[in-house]
């Protein structure tokens, strides 16, 4: 639509400059057929008007430089403001020009097409050797990374015969939107991770204390105050306790960025319900001292080791700002990769949206994660919601849910439009 209406505004001033044109030309032809000076004095002000009309609009903008200043990270359904300072270097006050831009996905009309340069506002006076600024606000439509820019100037004034404009690449800004992030209490993490009581990680402050759940061979790197002595001199080696913690030692998200798992279309897809939750997951799990890591099989693979604090929660946000369904890797190979490498204990976050003829390998895929001592957090996608809002209950979802609880394994189910916050604060 946004090229449609330049298309058109092209059009319009192409017939004024060619009516105007044979006005001048018929004003002319009647000068010379006539000894009289009337005709000459008309035809000599309609050529004023076309030099006016064709050169004035270039001298408007020839002076001008426009600067747009403003953050380069966002979150999705945020309000932002960019600083815009227009200065004219000439002795001379500009008037009448218009602030043009490329703002993608930013305000613009459903069905607009993206990067196409829109018309902001109109500054109607800028005085010589002087400035105009002012803020412009934009609501930050869509999780990406945008390219905005270059902003310029236009001027079609006085008579619209011809349109002038200048831009330059210090108007070049780039912006990262991040997805909407929504506040979690608590999550349910469980798991056995034999790897807290090595040393290596420590849990959680206030996520209870471990519990005795049997002996095994001492291996190199487990706690020597977890050997178990007089088990130990009985048989002769060293033995060591294992426990059960009540907190994860390692939170893994594990995206499905198949091309065929995601359904629905904009903000209300699954991919970008996917990424709205795993923001506001490893938001908590990172600030509460929980190692922490991301990995999606996408055409551009998404690979981020554990860690956790601030910067381990601000790396897992700019993959999860850019990150696309457009993937080839099924889920189910994705989850037996997982599986291979998982760390003992460690808590997997699982993004199911199934699929008739894909559910079968993935849940196989699951179980086999459920038997190397994984624990499995699902979060259920009732698919056919994201195609049909009244759709009635999913039976994909029903049986999805029934066989994660008979593998033990923690699930939230989700319909389009449900309100995250109170399903993951209930």
């Amino acid at each position: 639509m946004a090229i449609i209406g330049q298309l058109g505004g092209c059009l319009r001033r192409r017939l004024r400059l060619f009516a105007l044109i044979g006005l001048t030309l018929v004003a002319y032809i009647g000068a010379v057929n006539r000894a009289q000076s009337l005709p000459w004095f008309i035809a000599a002000l309609l050529t004023a008007t076309l030099v006016v009309g064709l050169v004035w609009p270039h001298w408007l903008v020839g002076r001008l430089s426009v600067v747009r200043r403003g953050p380069d990270r966002a979150e999705e359904g945020e309000t932002i403001n960019f600083a815009v300072d227009v200065r004219n270097w000439g002795y001379l006050p500009r008037f009448m020009v218009e602030l043009v831009d490329r703002l993608p996905a930013f305000g613009a009309a459903p069905g607009a097409a993206p990067g196409v340069a829109r018309t902001l506002g109109m500054i109607g006076y800028v005085p010589g050797r002087s400035s105009r600024c002012f803020t412009m606000p934009l609501v930050c439509e869509k999780r990406g990374f945008y390219r905005l820019g270059p902003v310029g100037l236009a001027s079609s004034f006085p008579l619209g015969l011809a349109e002038a404009r200048q831009q330059r690449n210090d108007g070049v800004h780039r912006l990262t939107v991040y997805p909407a992030v929504f506040p979690i209490v608590s999550l349910a993490l469980r798991g056995a991770p034999s790897q807290i009581h090595r040393g290596g990680y420590l849990l959680p402050e206030g996520s209870g204390a471990a519990e005795f759940c049997g002996l095994r061979e001492y291996r190199l790197g487990d706690n020597p105050r977890h050997i178990h002595w007089p088990t130990s001199a009985r048989m002769n080696e060293l033995m060591v306790k294992q426990f059960e913690p009540l907190a994860s030692a390692c939170v893994h998200f594990v995206l499905d960025l198949a091309r065929g798992s995601n359904v629905g279309a904009g903000r209300q897809a699954t991919l970008e319900y996917v990424l709205r939750i795993a923001a506001s997951m490893a938001r908590f799990t990172c600030y509460n001292n929980i190692r922490t890591r991301l990995t999606g099989a996408a055409r551009r693979a998404v690979e981020v080791e554990a860690g956790s604090g601030a910067m381990q929660y601000q790396r897992i946000l700019d993959e999860l700002a850019v990150v696309d369904a457009d993937g080839s890797r099924p889920y189910a190979s994705v989850l037996e990769g997982i599986g291979r490498r998982a760390l003992d204990g460690e808590t997997v976050i699982v993004f199911l949206s199934p699929a008739a003829g894909e559910a079968s390998a993935t849940f196989e895929a699951l179980m086999a994660l459920r038997a190397s001592r994984a624990q499995i957090f699902a979060i259920v996608f009732e698919r056919s919601s994201f195609v049909d809002p009244l759709s009635s209950r999913d039976a994909q979802a029903d049986a999805a849910v029934a066989l994660l609880h008979e593998i033990d394994a923690t699930s939230v189910r989700i319909r389009c439009g449900d309100d995250l916050v109170h399903l993951f604060n209930a």
